[in-house]
């Protein structure tokens, strides 16, 4: 059991330690997040409050803003899915070379990412709303 000790030690106290700093960065992330939202929304009001042409720019602006949240979406959507399906192959590809010796087929374990990688690109293509 002594023999054991440092090493469960160390592990403990690395583990403590990532889960800490894990916390701690996405803490202020997100609240980096939430002033850089307020501030743009305060910005955005003092410019729709504004007369003219001005108030029309304001809503111009927070529609194009969408425009492109939504297609970094299908970007991301259709990047997810051809790194799922690449994954799948390369799992059908490395068990299949690794366990030569048995005759039933588990490198066809790698089916299920490479069906949902296909599934996720399907619906980036066919299924979501373009905008």
């Amino acid at each position: 059991m002594s023999e054991h000790l440092p090493i469960f030690l160390f592990l403990s106290v690395a583990s403590v330690a990532l889960f800490s700093f894990v916390a701690v960065a996405v803490w202020s992330g997100e609240r980096r997040r939430e002033r850089e939202a307020y501030y743009r929304s305060e910005t955005i009001k003092k410019v729709a409050d504004a007369q003219g042409a001005a108030g029309s720019s304001a809503i111009e602006f927070l529609r194009e803003e969408e425009k492109i949240a939504a297609r970094r979406r299908r970007e991301g959507q259709k990047l997810g899915g051809l790194i799922t399906v690449a994954v799948g192959v390369g799992l059908m590809v490395f068990i299949n070379a690794v366990d030569r010796s048995d005759p039933s087929p588990a490198y066809l374990v790698g089916l299920i990412p490479l069906l949902i990688g296909g599934a996720l690109l399907a619906y980036t293509y066919v299924l979501a709303p373009k905008q």
